[in-house]
């Protein structure tokens, strides 16, 4: 008879359980020098290890020849176990056998030396779902039991048991195991059944699988029945999870407001039966990705996707602003919830259309995001002075009017000439003084590594300032050289506007300067006449 994977590579060691050394570290020290507690809680998520460490301790306890704290699996007491035909460890099922008599007949039976091994060994899986009276039945036990019993209880619902019960175990938390980790694992197991995985299904496989190696293992093997050759459209065609590439196209239509590009695509998705609430929860996961690296400085860390799908993300999480990401999360989180009770299809269509309109959405985030936009189209307008003689000599020469045209004199008998802004007779330490934190710089710096990671590293530190219609940046004099070359200044304002949606002119940010009773140092004086003289591009 067929035996699915999960079974057929359960570890029977603790060197063979992954992503948990935390656990088994600490058991194999136990065992190697006898301090062996008579209680033990396990928990932690579905598909950690949880039972399997279990089993795999009430073997090593009484296995006749430890190896380093392992079970040697050839003794006749490991052998006894493995095929079941000594019955000293006991698994129980706590979800049907929950009641007070069921703990009753537990506790009559303890008191009784085991058969064949030296102790007698009860796991308890899914303690949580013990009624009060039972747990109650089981305290004294649990906290003096015989010298030959050793109690194993695992749970999934830790918040579940009761103050007392915690108190009288030692408790192991299982935690996720690593997409990493499971996707090597993966591998491993596919080269053992002569198959062969593709490592980027691998890691699909284990994000699907949400950290336990269970339900990665029921996945793959699932694979493996539509396919030898398990590829990522091996796997999306299985999962029944949408394509990288229209994700991505939902997003662009959310981004656009495209409202009907998004149900065409709704609608095609649904055709080729994709569930709608994996679709949801696709969706949510895709923006907790563009969220990730919209804040964090190295996204790769936390996010473990192939390279091209990273890079493709982090331009697109260039153009989309952090309150449309939080407003998209919140409405597929709340979309997941409605689907409960409603027709999922109709459920997801609204969600979308709620996203791309954000007038016809009532919550904080979507007038958050009406708010902001409304501040975008907000035009710079400055007073205009009608009967101005000349532009002041004080305002800086600008990069384009010294290397690309020549300067135009303004004579003073012209009168109409109009400037374009106040900020055009300002000087820089006037526009310094008058400037604000620009918060997307980061998100522009982004936008230039995307395409010279050279250039984004000459402005490494670098902050930036707003002031009127100019940006002020302050950085390293390199980077201004770079800037005094039209062709990546060019480059730059795309990567500003791209972010921003707004043309602004460019120039370097002076820090105000201290009210000094003291004379200025001539030196200082001429370094900042050079720098102005030097850098203001328009």
């Amino acid at each position: 008879m067929y035996q699915v994977l999960y079974r057929k590579y359960r570890p029977r060691t603790f060197a063979d359980v992954i992503g948990q050394p935390q656990v088994t570290t600490t058991l194999k020290n136990e065992l190697t020098s006898g301090r062996i507690a008579h209680a033990y809680l396990f928990t932690g998520t579905r598909g950690t290890g949880k039972t399997t460490c279990a089993k795999i301790l009430a073997k090593a306890v009484n296995c006749l020849d430890l190896q380093n704290g392992d079970p040697c699996g050839d003794c006749e007491i490991c052998r006894g176990l493995d095929d079941g035909s000594i019955m000293d460890v006991v698994e129980i099922d706590a979800a049907s056998n929950n009641g007070v008599d069921s703990i009753r007949s537990l506790i009559e039976e303890a008191a009784f030396t085991p058969a064949s091994t030296k102790y007698r060994v009860y796991i308890i899986d899914e303690v949580h779902m013990l009624s009060t009276a039972a747990f109650n039945a089981l305290l004294k036990t649990l906290e003096e039991p015989p010298e030959h019993v050793l109690f194993i209880l695992a749970t999934t619902e830790v918040h579940k048991l009761l103050p007392t019960i915690l108190s009288r175990c030692q408790r192991f938390d299982f935690r996720r195991i690593s997409p990493e980790d499971i996707a090597e694992r993966l591998i491993h197991i596919a080269a053992l059944e002569q198959a062969e995985l593709d490592h980027e299904a691998a890691l699909q496989i284990a994000r699907i699988a949400d950290g336990g190696m269970r339900d990665a293992l029921s996945i793959f093997d699932q694979c493996l029945g539509r396919s030898n050759h398990v590829t990522m459209d091996v796997v999306q065609q299985t999962t029944g999870i949408a394509d990288q590439s229209y994700l991505s196209s939902l997003a662009n239509a959310i981004v656009q407001k495209e409202s009907a590009a998004a149900l065409e695509t709704i609608a095609e998705l649904y055709q080729g039966s994709k569930d709608m609430n994996r679709l949801c929860e696709e969706m949510a996961e895709y923006f907790r990705n563009l969220m990730i690296i919209k804040t964090t400085r190295n996204p790769s860390q936390i996010l473990l996707l192939p390279e091209s799908q990273l890079q493709d993300m982090t331009a697109q999480a260039i153009g989309i602003k952090l309150s449309l990401i939080l407003h998209a999360l919140d409405t597929f989180e709340d979309c997941m919830g409605r689907m409960r009770f409603g027709h999922a299809r109709t459920e997801m269509e609204m969600a979308f259309v709620r996203l791309c309109s954000p007038e016809l959405d009532t919550t904080p985030e979507a007038l958050l995001r009406r708010l902001e936009a409304l501040e975008t189209r907000a035009p710079t307008q400055a007073p205009v002075s009608v009967n101005r003689p000349a532009v002041s000599t004080e305002t800086p020469s600008s990069i384009e009017t010294q290397q690309e045209e020549p300067a135009i004199p303004i004579q003073a008998s012209e009168p109409t000439v109009k400037p374009k802004s106040a900020s055009k007779n300002l000087s820089i330490e006037e526009l310094s003084a008058s400037a604000e934190p620009f918060d997307q710089w980061q998100d522009i710096l982004r936008a230039i590594k995307s395409y010279s990671s050279s250039v984004a590293a000459a402005f490494d530190g670098s902050s930036a300032f707003v002031s009127s219609d100019y940006l002020l940046i302050e950085a390293p004099q390199f980077a201004f050289d770079l800037l005094k070359r039209p062709s990546q200044r060019e480059r730059i304002r795309d990567s500003v506007k791209q972010v921003t949606g707004q043309t602004y002119k460019l120039g370097p940010y002076k820090k105000p300067k201290k009210d000094d009773s003291g004379s200025a140092d001539p030196l200082d004086e001429l370094e900042q006449r050079a720098q102005e003289a030097g850098f203001l591009a328009e």
